[in-house]
């Protein structure tokens, strides 16, 4: 069995810390090698510092690791650093890791507007991390250290919408307008505050803090093409797309449900609603080709009955790493509508993580 190569976790026993850690533990390429909290959890094995709160046991191999502070001198050694850190904490600690030389793929949102950024979904603009491959091996090529940099996960429910949109995209041609509206997940929100159950039992929530304003502009970013000097990206204006999300948060577990409508830019070859339907089923990402461990066996799957995806039935579907698309039809505003279901911690969070990690280290720069 090949060694594995050593990973770091910030913000080790938040929600996304945990789910790292969990899909770290079957993962064949990645190890949780060096856990990372704060201060407060600093010195205490993890099983006394964390309150776990996943469906599955906390895995055994991480028990008894001693929890350190989030510096980097603490993860010598690590291949890459997994950051599940609140926003709140996470631009300075992360920064301290790339200056310090690692490469970091964060969850945080504190990074994904910086132009020279990459902001990842792995399923659909792998070719974005290209930036950062350039970037290694211009570094070796003039006999220099490997240097630092970061990879921003996306928010969790734009990582649901784009996943169809992009083989639309390329097939079609650019699509011009998109209208969304989310049913999220509660694990969405974290474990403090969170969403309290009395809030959201027996209720819907039609309000999440910054949710709107994230997927319509992160769309923008990941739905665009690198630059052509290759170290940045040619964010798309809202006159080439426009995006309106409206988002709820509902009382699933896990999850994240879309309906979405778009309209394509290109009224003269408008394509039919089987050519639509073909696409989604013929899509095939980089990371499924290259034999990613992680990796869907498809990442879209196309589902016929009426009443699908639904989250209990749909959201572990090849994992949680795959999308599941329903009920799609015509639209009489739009070209076209649908539903969309993904696993809002996996391909929307840490999952999306871990594949970003095996891809970077597919293109060699792990």
């Amino acid at each position: 069995m090949p060694i594995k190569m050593k990973a770091g976790v910030l913000g080790a026993t938040g929600s996304v810390g945990q789910r790292f850690i969990l899909l770290l533990s079957e993962n064949e390429q990645f190890d949780a090698a060096v856990l990372g909290a704060s201060s407060r959890s600093a010195g205490k094995k993890y099983q006394d510092a964390v309150v776990w709160k996943q469906t599955s046991l906390l895995p055994g191999e991480s028990k008894d690791l001693i929890v350190q502070e989030c510096k980097p001198e603490f993860f010598i050694g690590c291949n890459v650093i997994f950051s599940g850190l609140d926003a709140e904490y996470a631009g300075p600690i992360e920064k301290s890791f790339v200056d310090a030389g690692f490469a970091v793929v964060s969850n945080a949102k504190n990074y994904r507007r910086v132009p020279s950024v990459p902001l990842v979904v792995p399923t659909v603009n792998s070719e974005h991390l290209e930036v950062v491959v350039n970037r290694v091996k211009q570094a070796r090529s003039q006999g220099l250290s490997k240097p630092g940099f970061e990879v921003c996960i996306s928010n969790c429910s734009t990582a649901g919408l784009v996943v169809p949109l992009k083989p639309l995209q390329d097939k079609f041609g650019p699509i011009r307008f998109v209208a969304v509206t989310t049913m999220q997940a509660i694990s969405g929100a974290g474990f403090s505050p969170g969403t309290p159950g009395i809030d959201i039992l027996d209720n819907v929530v039609p309000y999440i803090s910054g949710e709107e304003d994230k997927m319509e502009w992160e769309a923008k970013k990941i739905l665009c093409s690198v630059n052509g000097t290759g170290d940045g990206f040619d964010l798309l204006s809202d006159d080439q797309l426009t995006v309106s999300a409206q988002c709820n948060r509902v009382a699933v577990s896990d999850g994240h449900t879309e309906c979405v409508s778009w309209k394509f830019t290109n009224r003269d070859k408008v394509p039919s609603l089987e050519e639509v339907k073909q696409c989604l089923k013929d899509y095939s990402c980089e990371a499924t080709e290259l034999g990613c461990p992680s990796a869907p066996k498809h990442a879209i799957y196309v589902l016929d009955e009426p009443d699908r995806p639904q989250p209990r039935l749909d959201r572990n579907r090849d994992r949680g790493y795959a999308v599941s698309v329903g009920r799609l039809r015509e639209d009489p505003i739009f070209d076209f509508k649908m539903t969309v279901l993904s696993h809002n911690t996996i391909i929307g969070a840490a999952g999306s993580g871990i594949l970003i990690a095996e891809l970077l280290a597919k293109k060699g720069v792990l």
